[in-house]
């Protein structure tokens, strides 16, 4: 029976998950044309390297105006066409995430009111919604470019190998190190970010419930003992916060200093190679320029690890909320109503004087009227209709002590 249990958990848990990898293929077309385009963003990214070896080869050997102006010019043009093209792919990205956003949030609000009306106290309800909002700032973020990245890093190492071997060994190494240390930052800083984005949750419930319940606390006179309890849930947040900025923020230091670094060494072995074995100098430039754009995605993907991790545990939160909260069935549609007023015995008994006997000006009266929309696609009851002919306004009106001439065609009771 456990294990029955524990099945069909699993593969519930996979039906959510299964809501959320649906709603993300739904911007396949939008990947697709992000591939494309990081594709030539990627390729003119070669256009720095190539201007430096011609540049350093032939512009200086040949001491040709002419060349560098015209090089000058192409590579400009190139470099305008880079950034365009990294311009759109930012742009294509805030709308994968925006679409995202607005394929769940309607099933993630319900999931989130059919747990709070069905009485649970459940923290993973609580932090649906920011945690949908998550997901969207990680889809959006350029985390993702850097994935679309990430597989020219080896193409760009195997050029410098081209280059010299010696060169393509170094920027091997280089790689493999910073491999390890996203490697560490994950396994390490994993639990950090954790535990911070659920201290900031609960600090926020907190904030929210005493805002909710503001008139009472302010009634009891606990908005000093509310404050406490919320400064110090906020106290641990930030300190959780800090941890793990400060984890993060140390690997993605030690990356970026050990990049230039490994920069430097790059452009020292090449030195060496133009001593001992002809390199040319433009060979040495463009090696270390590619090199630091094979290893640019590596050291965004470490600089932004929090961001992913805290996607992930968004994602594992949302798809089991989603799993426990099936999806509601549509509602059965029923046909309007239709209104009908009905008054049976209907009697006005107007004002007397003290002393004197109460009699009913008008007693008796039964009708029934049909409804007409209103202005406003109300309906209403018109009292014209209803005692038109019947001489039951005049005897209304005479009970009232009105006269009947001063009515005003039909009133609306």
């Amino acid at each position: 029976m456990a294990r029955t249990s524990a099945q069909h958990s699993g593969s519930g848990h996979k039906s959510g998950l299964g809501e959320i990898r649906k709603a993300r293929r739904g911007n396949r077309g939008a990947f697709w044309l992000i591939g494309v385009f990081s594709f030539f963003a990627n390729l003119l990214m070669l256009t720095s390297p190539l201007y430096m070896m011609q540049v350093y080869d032939r512009v200086l050997g040949s001491r040709s105006l002419e060349t560098l102006v015209a090089l000058t010019v192409l590579a400009g043009f190139l470099f305008l066409i880079m950034g365009v093209l990294d311009y759109v792919r930012g742009r294509i990205l805030a709308r994968v995430g925006a679409r995202f956003h607005d394929q769940l949030e309607t099933r993630v609000f319900n999931a989130v009111q059919d747990k709070s009306a069905a009485g649970f106290n459940d923290d993973i309800a609580k932090v649906g919604l920011r945690d949908l909002e998550a997901m969207q700032k990680a889809l959006s973020s350029p985390i993702v470019s850097a994935f679309f990245d990430l597989p020219w890093t080896p193409l760009f190492l195997g050029l410098i190998a081209v280059f010299h071997p010696l060169l393509g060994l170094l920027a091997l190494i280089g790689g493999a190190v910073l491999v390890v240390f996203a490697l560490a930052n994950q396994m390490i800083s994993k639990a950090a970010v954790e535990n911070a984005s659920m201290m900031a949750a609960s600090a926020h419930q907190v904030s929210d419930g005493m805002r909710n319940n503001a008139e009472l606390i302010q009634g009891l006179g606990m908005r000093r003992a509310a404050f406490a309890k919320w400064r110090m849930l906020r106290s641990q947040a930030v300190g959780s916060e800090l941890s793990a900025a400060d984890m993060t923020g140390g690997f993605s230091t030690a990356t970026r200093t050990f990049r230039l670094a490994l920069q430097s060494a790059m452009l020292g072995t090449g030195a060496y190679l133009v001593l001992t074995e002809g390199l040319t100098p433009g060979v040495m430039i463009a090696s270390s320029i590619i090199m630091g754009r094979a290893l640019a995605p590596i050291e965004t993907l470490i600089g932004q690890w929090a961001l992913v991790q805290r996607a992930m545990q968004a994602q594992e939160r949302l798809a089991q909320m989603l799993t426990e909260t099936p999806e509601r069935p549509a509602p059965m549609k029923l046909a309007r109503p239709a209104a009908k007023l009905e008054v049976q015995g209907v009697a006005l008994v107007p004002p007397v004087a003290p002393g004197q006997v109460a009699k009913p000006g008008l007693a008796g009266v039964e009708f029934q009227s049909p409804a007409r929309s209103g202005a406003g696609g109300d309906r209403r009851f018109w009292g014209g209709e209803i005692f038109a002919g019947t001489g039951a306004d005049r005897g209304l009106a005479s009970g009232l002590g009105q006269d009947p001439a001063r009515w005003g065609g039909a009133q609306s009771i």
